[in-house]
C-alpha cells in the first residue's frame, strides 16, 4: 500500500531507509522514550534498523503486522512509523501504534496516515474493529484517534508497564460498520 499526499508518502520501509529511520529514533529519542521504548531500541544505529525494517518487512509478507513509514516528499526523510499490530483475524481485530517527528507534528500528518491504514485494514485485511491504545496524558495521540474517528470505550487498569511503574492507559475504537 502506497498513500502519497502534497506533502507526504506512506508506503512500507525499504532496506534504504535504514539510516533515516535511525536518525529519526536516535533525534526523538526522549519523544518516543516512554510509549515506545521497544521500537526506539531496535532502531539505535543504521545497522539495527537494516535487521527492524528486514523483520517488518517479513511481518507483512506474513500478514502479522504491517509498518509503514511516512515520508517527507521534498527531502524523502522518515518522519514517521504507523504500526499495524495485534493482529487478530479470527476476530477481524487490530490495533495501532504510531510515531511522528515533532518537526513533522501538528500538521495532520499522522491522522490522515491513520485514516488510510485504517481502510487498507478494513478493505484489504476485511478486519472489522481497530483499536488505539493510548494514555491520557499523550494528548497528541488521544487527538490524532479522535480527528481519525475513533471514540473512547474504557480505561484498561494497568495495561502499560513505563520503567518500574503501570499506567493506566485509555482504549479507543472504530467500528468499520461506523465509517
Amino acid at each position: 500500500m502506497v498513500l502519497v499526499t502534497d506533502i507526504f508518502r506512506l508506503e512500507t520501509l525499504q532496506p534504504s531507509d535504514a539510516s533515516n529511520l535511525s536518525r529519526l529514533m536516535i533525534s526523538n529519542g526522549k519523544r518516543f522514550q516512554k510509549y515506545l521504548p521497544i521500537t526506539l531500541s531496535q532502531n539505535i544505529s543504521e545497522d539495527a534498523s537494516k535487521d527492524y525494517i528486514k523483520k517488518k518487512n517479513s511481518e507483512i509478507q506474513n500478514k502479522t503486522e504491517f509498518t509503514f513509514a511516512i515520508k517527507d516528499r521534498d527531502s524523502n526523510a522518515i518522519a514517521g512509523l504507523v504500526i499495524l499490530k495485534h493482529l487478530d483475524y479470527q476476530s477481524k481485530l487490530g490495533e495501532f501504534a504510531y510515531c511522528l517527528g515533532s518537526k513533522y507534528s501538528g500538521n495532520g500528518w499522522m491522522t490522515k496516515s491513520i485514516k488510510a491504514v485504517t481502510d487498507f485494514a478494513f478493505s484489504e485485511l476485511q478486519l472489522n474493529t481497530l483499536q488505539i491504545v493510548v494514555h491520557k496524558t499523550n494528548t497528541e495521540s488521544v487527538n490524532v484517534a479522535e480527528r481519525s474517528g475513533f471514540t473512547w470505550v474504557k480505561t484498561l487498569p494497568k495495561e502499560y508497564v513505563s520503567g518500574k511503574s503501570t499506567l493506566d492507559m485509555e482504549l479507543y475504537e472504530l467500528h468499520k460498520d461506523a465509517i
